[in-house]
């Protein structure tokens, strides 16, 4: 009998492609269904070629159903929704899914609830951000009134589509007490799938000639770097490469110039993620910056890989995932990030037990293949699959 999964994302997924951040089997985990069907709340056309991997051995199917403007609907209100989510509903008795997972708990958080209500099917729903805090806590009414407007229009469809979920998966801690708050029965903490083909674990801690320093990150207010740029100044022998893109990256490109490390400072605005993973073991020290209430992708990526990884304390409640010896916690101030990048590149033995302490936790917690064995688990619960 053909196992069917139905995914409602609201991403443009032709952007993740043009990046390179896609990732084998992250809609079809374990290779558990014959068919997926990804829905996308929007007008996007990516490439299905492209986008084969993410989905395994699984035929892949394409839809678009964005929904009505804001406008038109008077500020999506529900009663002005109900010709958008009779198409989905229609869509998905055409489908036949055992399965329907969504990521976020925006308007396509709420088709998928619908969904569930009219046909039966099981609701799995991941979250990738905490609202409360990360979204609606860091928008101020001026001037960013368009986008404060969005976020409290969203939090009724975010309730609804969280009560409606049989299960709710965060992915990682923080998120946990906005679900509960928000009306989250059944909840587990599961982390990002992450690339299961080409992270690596780093071989040698020989320091490269010249000591080599990455960074990874959206580049913009809440994570800038640029302290870690100017403590580059003494680190005479030390080369920074960043890698991603933002707001902040010309920004990023004066300090560098300013503080007379230019030639020293490599800006990579974008590497496919079966590269990038490649690449990261080649690298000494991973250090960054963010205000997140996060355990981020590029962070996660770098510790499974075995690097010495450098975090800023952020403002506020911190990141549970982050707290422990297997990696080091610092001011976000130039003089701070010196002090631990010099000890780094100076006490060989230091640098090397950080780093095997950070793979260690790391594969305790994260491997990509307990992820995706979380995953299945779940699924199979829902669906009786075998």
């Amino acid at each position: 009998m053909k196992k069917t999964l139905l995914v409602i994302v609201p991403d443009l997924l032709s952007a993740l492609v043009a990046k390179g951040e896609i990732t084998a089997r992250y809609y079809n985990p374990g290779d558990l269904f014959d068919e997926v069907h990804l829905l996308m709340t929007n007008s996007d056309r990516p490439d299905p070629g492209a986008l084969q991997k993410t989905v395994g051995r699984a035929r892949l199917h394409l839809h678009n159903l964005p929904p009505p403007s804001f406008p038109g609907t008077l500020g999506w209100q529900f009663i002005f929704l109900r010709g958008w989510v009779q198409a989905g509903i229609q869509l998905a008795r055409e489908i036949s899914p055992a399965l329907i997972r969504v990521h976020g708990n925006f308007q396509n958080g709420y088709l998928a609830a619908q969904i569930k209500e009219h046909l039966g099917i099981p609701l799995v729903v991941s979250l990738h951000i905490n609202p409360d805090v990360d979204l609606r806590g860091r928008t101020r009414w001026w001037p960013h009134w368009k986008r404060w407007l969005f976020y409290q229009r969203m939090l009724p469809f975010e309730e609804i589509t969280l009560r409606a979920a049989d299960w709710v998966l965060p992915v990682y801690e923080p998120i946990r007490s906005y679900a509960e708050r928000r009306g989250a029965k059944h909840l587990q903490v599961c982390y990002n799938a992450l690339n299961p083909q080409h992270l690596r674990p780093k071989d040698s801690y020989a320091l490269q000639a010249p000591p080599r320093i990455i960074s990874v990150g959206r580049q913009f207010e809440e994570k800038n770097p640029d302290n870690l740029i100017r403590a580059l100044v003494r680190l005479p022998e030390a080369r920074l490469t960043l890698v991603g893109d933002g707001p902040y990256h010309q920004h990023l490109q004066q300090v560098a110039m300013a503080a007379g490390v230019s030639a020293r400072t490599d800006f990579l605005q974008a590497v496919p993620n079966d590269q990038l993973c490649r690449m990261l073991p080649e690298f000494d020290i991973f250090a960054t910056h963010t205000e997140y209430w996060e355990l981020s992708k590029a962070v996660l990526e770098a510790l499974l890989t075995g690097l010495p990884v450098v975090l800023n304390r952020r403002r506020g409640e911190p990141v549970p995932e982050l707290q422990g010896d297997f990696l080091l916690l610092v001011e976000n101030t130039p003089e701070d990030y010196f002090q631990v990048l010099h000890k780094l590149l100076t006490d060989h033995e230091f640098r090397e037990q950080l780093g095997r302490k950070a793979y260690a936790h790391a594969q305790e917690n994260w491997a990509p293949a307990k992820t995706e064995a979380k995953f299945v688990e779940i699924y199979r619960q829902l669906t009786s699959i075998s």
